[in-house]
C-alpha cells in the first residue's frame, strides 16, 4: 500500500505554476456557463421572430439579428473572457489538465437555467449531470498526475493539422447536404469536436509564440505551420461556433454546454495524448482509466439529450 502511494505522489508532475492554469481555468468555466445562458436567449428570441420554416441551421438573418441582440453580445463577451482564460491557463498548464475543467460550467449553467427557465431538473437528467462532470473529474484527476507538457515537434503538428482538415471537410460536406435531417446532439457533438481542435492548436500557438519571444523573434523553419494552425483554428472556431449557436435554437443551454464540456476536452486530451504525447509517461493503468472516465462523461451527454425536461422532440 505504501508503495502504491508512493508511486502516485511521484506521478504528480504539476509544477506550482503549471497548478496555477487550474484555478484560472475554473475562472474561464464561470464565465462559459454565463455566457452560453445569455447566448442562448439570444437565440431563443430571435428564433422566436423569425420562425423559419426548416429547421436547416441558422441562416444569414438571423445571425445578423443576433448581433443586435443585447442578451448575444453580453453572452459573447462572456465567452470571450471565457476564452482569455482558457489560453491562460493552457499556457500555464498541460492541455490534459486545463482543458476538461470546462465540465463546471455544466454544474453552473443547468442551475442558472432551471432558475431562468423555472424547469424543474428531474432525476434522470440530475443523474445524467453527475455522470458527465463525474467522468470528466475522473478523467482531469488521472491527466493531472500523469501527464506533463513535452516540446511539439513539426511533424506532430502536421499530423493535427491534417487531421483537423479532413474533419472541417467531412462536416462541411455532410452540413452541406444534410442539415434538414440534423437533431440538436449532431450540432454539439460537431461543436464539441472542432472546439477541441480549437484549444489543441491554441495551446501549440501559445507554446510557439513563446518560443520566437525567447529567441528574440527569429525565424526558425517549420514557421509557416503556426500560420497553418492559426488559420485551422480561425476556420474551426468560426464553424464550431455557428453549430453552438444552432444547437441554441434546438436544445437549452445546459445540453450545449454538457456536450461541450465533455466532446471538447475529450477531443483535445485525446489530441494531447496520441498525438502531442503529454502522457508519453504515464503507466498502464492510466490508459485504461482514461478509457472509463471518457466513457463515462458521454453516456453522460447521451442520457442528458435524452432525458432533459426542455428538450424539442
Amino acid at each position: 500500500m505504501l508503495a502504491t502511494i508512493s508511486d502516485i505522489a511521484n506521478l504528480a508532475s504539476l509544477t506550482p505554476a503549471q497548478a496555477l492554469g487550474i484555478p484560472v481555468a475554473l475562472v474561464g468555466s464561470v464565465f462559459l456557463a454565463l455566457g452560453a445562458q445569455f447566448q442562448h436567449r439570444g437565440v431563443n428570441k430571435v428564433d422566436a421572430a423569425t420562425a423559419p420554416e426548416d429547421k436547416a441551421g441558422l441562416n444569414l438573418g438571423q445571425l445578423v439579428s443576433l448581433a443586435r441582440r443585447p442578451s448575444w453580445l453580453i453572452g459573447t463577451l462572456m465567452l470571450g473572457l471565457a476564452i482569455v482564460f482558457q489560453l491562460v491557463s493552457l499556457y500555464l498548464a498541460p492541455l490534459t489538465v486545463v482543458q476538461p475543467l470546462g465540465a463546471v460550467a455544466l454544474v453552473i449553467t443547468s442551475i442558472v437555467n432551471a432558475r431562468v427557465s423555472k424547469t424543474k431538473l428531474d432525476g434522470p437528467s440530475i443523474r445524467a449531470i453527475i455522470f458527465c462532470v463525474g467522468g470528466v473529474g475522473l478523467f482531469v484527476t488521472i491527466a493531472a498526475l500523469t501527464t506533463s507538457s513535452p516540446a511539439i515537434h513539426d511533424t506532430q503538428l502536421r499530423v493535427v493539422a491534417t487531421i483537423l482538415a479532413v474533419v472541417l471537410v467531412v462536416l462541411a460536406l455532410v452540413f452541406a447536404f444534410f442539415r434538414k435531417r440534423f437533431t440538436t446532439i449532431f450540432y454539439i457533438v460537431g461543436a464539441g469536436i472542432l472546439f477541441g481542435f480549437v484549444a489543441t492548436l491554441a495551446k501549440v500557438v501559445i507554446d510557439r509564440v513563446h518560443t520566437l519571444f525567447e529567441s528574440g523573434f527569429h525565424l526558425v523553419t517549420g514557421d509557416w505551420l503556426t500560420i497553418v494552425c492559426v488559420v485551422g483554428l480561425i476556420l474551426a472556431a468560426l464553424l464550431g461556433s455557428y453549430f453552438v449557436q444552432t444547437a441554441y435554437s434546438s436544445g437549452p443551454p445546459d445540453l450545449v454546454v454538457a456536450g461541450l464540456t465533455v466532446v471538447d476536452p475529450l477531443v483535445g486530451v485525446s489530441i494531447g495524448i496520441i498525438v502531442l504525447g503529454e502522457a508519453a509517461t504515464a503507466p498502464l493503468w492510466a490508459a485504461f482509466a482514461f478509457v472509463v472516465a471518457g466513457a463515462i462523461a458521454i453516456y453522460g451527454v447521451f442520457q442528458m439529450a435524452k432525458h432533459h425536461p426542455q428538450i424539442r422532440r
